[in-house]
């Protein structure tokens, strides 16, 4: 799959819980375009958080300027910086003024392996350089400055294509990873057998939720 994505995701196909949305979001492939050049990573892992029922979430206390994104419109970018070390990518999801979003937690880097290497110097292999939300994020070269990107855009710098599809029997779950509240919610998401999946670890403040404020 090292050619072009087919079709771009519309906003109303992400206009929906977040759950759906992490697992139409699973093999869908995130484009980077910056002026060193174009990553591509196959989305292999995702994590669900809704609003105001979901304690585990960023907007579980209502809305902030940091977390105005996640209240849509739903297609859009939502990024926050965690601990003064690490950016962590979600897609919006839900209807515009609910809050929710899907965190992106590791993927396969599919197009421009080389600039994701050059940014990545530390991984270890291939399947390490988008293998955990941070690494994820470094990988393409995303950070603060996209927050509230257009994923649905053509003209946007970061494109979320659809996946070209999966089997359905490959989709594993389980807790979510690293929140201290609403810990055995099954709503982490991934698909078997890729090496690109990062490692369970369980609880505690290692990092929060795209909905736990910090």
């Amino acid at each position: 799959m090292a050619g072009h994505p087919v079709r771009l995701l519309g906003a109303d196909e992400l206009a929906v819980d977040p759950v759906d949305a992490a697992h139409l979001l699973l093999g869908a492939v995130l484009e980077s375009e910056t002026p060193a050049g174009t990553v591509r990573v196959r989305l292999t892992e995702v994590e669900a958080y809704r609003g105001g029922d979901d304690p585990a979430s960023h907007c579980y206390r209502g809305k902030t300027p940091r977390n105005a994104v996640m209240f849509g419109p739903a297609g859009h970018l939502y990024v926050y910086f965690v601990y003064g070390m690490h950016y962590c990518a979600n897609v919006v999801a839900l209807t515009d003024g609910v809050p929710g979003a899907v965190l992106l937690r590791a993927g396969e880097v599919i197009a421009g392996r080389e600039l994701a290497e050059s940014r990545r110097p530390a991984a270890r292999g291939t399947s390490d350089l988008a293998r955990g939300p941070a690494k994820l994020t470094t990988a393409l070269a995303l950070d603060r400055g996209h927050d509230g990107v257009d994923l649905t855009d053509p003209a946007s710098p970061v494109r979320l294509y659809a996946a070209e599809g999966h089997d359905p029997a490959a989709v594993r779950s389980g807790p979510r990873v690293g929140v201290a509240a609403a810990v055995d919610v099954p709503w982490r998401f991934w698909l078997a057998g890729e090496k690109s999946v990062s490692a369970y670890k369980r609880g505690g403040r290692r990092r929060p939720a795209p909905g736990a404020t910090t």
